[in-house]
Formats: C-alpha cells, sequence, structure tokens
C-alpha cells in the first residue's frame, strides 16, 4: 500500500527536540493514507475478482486498504510518542504492500505500482534509513504471502487491472508533486528569512555589518576601475550611554531605529546603509564629496530635530565623519578608519556636527 507522500526531516534523538511539524506528523499523514489505500483497493478488487479470491483475501483487502488507515492514526494518536508511531506505521505499510505481490499472483502492474510506490515514500519522508528498515519486513511478508500462495505466478495484467491503477499512478504522482512543491516553497521562504536575518539589522532594519562590507567593497572596487566617485560616512549617536542610563535600553532602541529611519529617507537611494554596532553606523555613497557633505549635514539636522512624543525633553544628535576612498592598493579598513578619525574629530570639536578626513590620498 502506498504510504502518503510527506517529506520531513531526520528523526531528531528526543521527542522534545522535535519540530511541531515533526509531531503532528501523523495528523498530516491521516488523510493521506486513507486516499492511497483507498485508490489502492481498485486494482486489488479487480485482481482478485480476475483470480475468484476467497473471502480471506477480501478480508484481507478490507482490513488494509479500509480500515488500517484508521487504525494507524489512532496507534500514533494515543502513543506517549507519536513520530515514532508513526514511522512504526510506515514500516507496517511496506509490509502490507509486500503481502499483496503474492496475494496477486505477481500480477505485474499493480504489484510493481504498490512495491515502487511504498519505497518511494520512504525516500520521500527524508527519514534517514526509514526505507531500508521497511525493506525486511516488506519481502519476508512476500515470501510468507508466496508460502500461502504455493508462490502462484499470473504476471499478465488485463486491461481491466491497468485501468484500475491508472487512478493511484496519476493521483499518487499528483500528490507527491504538491509535497514536493510544498517543500520547496517552505525551504525557499526559510531561506528568504535566513538571508534577511543575515543581510539585515534586526533593530534597524538597515544591512548587517557583514552584508555593508561587500556591498562597500564592490563600490571600492568601482571607483578604483572606473573612477566612480564614492563617499564613506560613519556615524555616531552623541552621548548615547546617557540616554541608556536615563531613560531606558528600550527608548534607546526607539532613538537608534529612528536614526536608522532618516538615514533612509535623507540620504540618495543608492547609498549603502549599515549598523556596525551599538550606535555606530556607516554609509557608502556613490558620490562626490560636496554632495556627500550636503547630504550629512540636511542629515545632521534632522536628527537634531528628532522629538520623541512620550519623552519630549529628549534630544538626540550624531557625529559624523567623512572620507574619500584610499588609493589603490588600500582597501576597506582604510577606508573605514579614515572616516572614523574624521568622526572622532568632530566629536572632540564638540559633538553634533560632521567632519572630513584629512590627507586622505585619493585616485584623481
Amino acid at each position: 500500500m502506498p504510504d502518503p507522500p510527506i517529506a520531513i526531516a531526520q528523526q531528531p534523538a528526543s521527542a522534545s527536540a522535535r519540530a511541531p511539524y515533526l509531531r503532528s506528523l501523523h495528523q498530516r499523514t491521516y488523510k493521506l493514507r486513507v486516499l492511497g489505500m483507498g485508490l489502492a483497493a481498485l486494482p486489488l478488487s479487480m485482481v482478485l475478482l480476475e483470480l475468484h479470491a476467497s473471502w480471506p483475501s477480501w478480508v484481507w483487502l478490507v482490513f488494509t486498504c479500509l480500515l488500517w488507515p484508521h487504525l494507524a492514526y489512532q496507534l500514533a494518536r494515543h502513543s506517549r510518542d507519536p513520530l515514532h508511531a508513526e514511522l512504526r506505521n510506515f514500516v507496517i505499510d511496506s509490509l502490507f504492500a509486500g503481502s499483496w505481490a503474492p496475494m496477486m499472483h505477481f500480477n505485474t502492474l499493480p504489484s510493481v505500482m504498490l512495491i515502487t510506490t511504498v519505497m518511494a515514500d520512504k525516500i520521500n519522508t527524508g527519514v534517514r534509513g526509514l526505507w531500508r528498515r521497511s525493506l525486511p519486513g516488506m519481502l519476508l511478508a512476500i515470501v510468507a504471502g508466496g508460502a500461502l500462495t504455493g508462490f502462484a505466478f499470473q504476471p499478465q495484467t488485463s486491461m481491466t487491472v491497468l485501468l484500475a491503477t491508472l487512478p493511484i499512478i496519476i493521483i499518487h504522482a499528483i500528490a507527491v508533486s504538491v509535497s514536493s512543491y510544498r517543500l520547496v516553497r517552505r525551504v525557499q521562504a526559510q531561506n528568504l528569512q535566513l538571508k534577511q536575518l543575515t543581510e539585515r539589522d534586526t533593530l534597524t532594519q538597515l544591512d548587517s555589518r557583514n552584508h555593508w562590507q561587500v556591498q562597500a567593497e564592490a563600490l571600492l572596487a568601482q571607483h578604483h576601475g572606473s573612477g566612480t566617485p564614492a563617499i564613506v560616512m560613519a556615524l555616531d549617536a552623541d552621548n548615547f550611554k546617557v540616554i541608556n542610563d536615563r531613560y531606558g535600553h528600550v527608548v534607546g532602541d526607539d532613538v537608534l531605529r529612528a536614526v536608522a529611519d532618516l538615514i533612509r529617507s535623507k540620504l540618495r537611494p543608492d547609498s549603502i546603509a549599515g549598523r556596525l554596532g551599538g550606535d555606530e553606523f556607516v554609509v557608502a555613497m556613490p558620490a562626490a564629496l560636496f554632495e556627500a557633505q550636503a547630504a550629512a549635514e540636511r542629515l545632521r539636522a534632522s536628527i537634531e530635530a528628532l522629538r520623541f512624543a512620550r519623552y519630549p525633553d529628549l534630544r538626540c544628535s550624531v557625529s559624523i565623519g567623512l572620507a574619500e576612498p584610499p588609493a589603490a592598493g588600500l582597501g576597506l579598513r582604510e577606508w573605514v578608519e579614515a572616516a572614523d578619525r574624521a568622526l572622532y574629530r568632530a566629536k572632540q570639536a564638540g559633538r553634533n556636527r560632521l567632519a572630513v578626513a584629512a590627507g586622505n590620498p585619493v585616485i584623481e
């Protein structure tokens, strides 16, 4: 009998470590097992009619195809470990499939369909080694069933049996495709979330440090290659520790988010803005120095004008350092260090102002 096509991860070591979607596997398997085994009853019934099978074969058909899916669900549902019980049900499914090959006198199409579909579904679960654990039981069922039937061999498949087999082949293929599609979409969504987590600072939604560095290095390489204007702007919130100590870290986070929002809105759209950590921000801009100075001044004034409704006396400001690209042979580190030196000069000069790196070698 074909198992439901469900893709799951490798079985975890302990029940407490299992993800919720694994613990609920039996619930999602139930309807698919009812559908798959119900459809399998069609070709099995046609073969039994052609063989003029006795009543025990029909009882076995009713049990394996119509009753077992419900029994399997109840066994897993009431088990102390539903996942382990459901994996055991998968193995029993394979045993049932193996028993039907000799009972059908090895009728070619339905026998091959059952065995290959069951084994494919074991692999499709993604549970490591499940198909190997299922194989001995399936082979044992084939041998035991063969002993009961005297290994009768009638491999011919009639047109009636062929037509009865088509629904499960078609629907099973569609079900596997839908399951794989959902899995791919889920993986894509998870990859997108992971990408966002690695590329975005969770607090400010600016670029993360590593992601910013990759983009800034590309801008620097473009500058060295074609002379494209570029500026690095280093920003640091003034007296941020005082804000945290007086208003609390939650309000401090609000300040950082507000500063980040203004960085996004006040600077040109192609600016590469990131948070280095704490209250330190950095921006790489494809702009000439005079344009970057004007933009930095607008940004500084906007941050100085920030007001917070719940804390009307709260004031914040930033100090800004600007640096043009270093000479060829120097890299991003030297570029950022030059902007940092200018930033500290701005702080030493009284904060809430900007300074330009002095003596920074630039390619003309």
